[in-house]
C-alpha cells in the first residue's frame, strides 16, 4: 500500500515506533498543502489535523481514499458540518495526541457503519489493534487522562501535595502506568490545555474547568477557563 504519512519530524519519529509499515511504501511531509495530488495514494495518515482542520477541503476532494486524521480537540461531526464533502466523507479519527500516538491499541472515531468494513481492512493490512468509540470532542483516554492531569494541578494549586508525591501516589494506589505529571510532560501542558479547553466548551461539565496553574503553564493569559 502506498501510504502518505503528514506531521512534524518528532511527531512522526513517535509514530515510527509503532510499526506495522514495513513492506508499504510510505512517504512523509510536513504539511498536506505541498502535495498536488492524492490520487496516487491508498492510504494518508494525518498526525496533526487537529491544528489543521482546514485540511478538510484538500481530502473531501479524494473521497476514493481514506484518511486517518488525528482529531481530538473537536469530531468528524464538525468537520463533516463546517466543510463540503459532497462525493463521501472520508476521514476516520484517531488519539494521536503525543504520548499516545505509539499506544499498541489505537482509539479510532467513524461517522458511521459504512466506514467500519474499510478501517478493518486498514488494520490488518497494518497489522494495528484498534477500538471504535464515539465520535465526541475528546474522544475517550485524552478526555480521561486530561482530566486526572487537571485533578493533579488543582491539588498542587493547594498545596494537598508535591507533584512527586501525586505521582507516586497515582502508580501505586490505582496502579496507573505513569503519574499524571508524568504524562503531562509526554502529552505536553500546552496540548492538555487545549483538550480540556475543547472538551470543556463542548459539554460545559465543570470537570474540565482548567487549573489556574495549568493554565498558566500552557503560557495563557487566562487563570481559569
Amino acid at each position: 500500500m502506498n501510504i502518505l504519512v503528514i506531521g512534524e519530524e518528532q511527531h512522526y519519529a513517535a509514530f515510527l515506533k509503532k510499526g506495522g509499515l514495513s513492506g508499504h511504501r510510505v512517504q512523509q511531509v510536513t504539511t498536506a498543502e505541498r502535495i498536488e495530488t492524492l490520487d496516487d495514494y491508498g492510504l494518508v495518515i494525518d498526525l496533526d489535523f487537529d491544528e489543521h482542520t482546514e485540511r478538510a477541503r484538500i481530502y473531501a476532494k479524494y473521497p476514493q481514499v481514506p484518511i486517518l486524521v488525528a482529531i481530538v480537540r473537536t469530531s468528524l461531526a464538525d468537520v463533516m458540518n463546517n466543510y463540503a464533502f459532497e462525493q463521501g466523507f472520508n476521514l476516520m479519527g484517531c488519539n494521536w495526541l503525543p504520548g499516545f500516538v505509539g499506544m499498541p491499541v489505537m482509539e479510532v472515531s467513524v461517522m458511521d457503519e459504512s466506514q467500519k468494513a474499510l478501517l478493518g481492512q486498514i488494520m490488518q493490512e497494518l497489522g494495528w489493534e484498534y477500538e471504535i468509540v464515539e465520535d465526541r470532542v475528546g474522544l475517550v483516554t485524552p478526555r480521561v487522562v486530561c482530566m486526572i492531569i487537571n485533578e493533579a494541578y488543582m491539588a498542587a494549586e493547594e498545596g494537598t501535595a508535591s507533584r512527586e508525591d501525586i505521582n507516586i501516589a497515582m502508580k501505586l494506589g490505582t496502579n496507573y502506568p505513569k503519574g499524571p505529571f508524568e504524562w503531562c510532560k509526554e502529552i505536553g501542558v500546552r496540548q492538555v490545555y487545549s483538550v480540556l479547553d475543547a472538551v470543556y466548551k463542548a459539554t460545559g461539565n465543570e470537570r474540565y474547568k482548567i487549573s489556574a496553574l495549568l493554565a498558566q503553564e500552557a503560557g495563557t493569559n487566562v487563570t481559569a477557563v
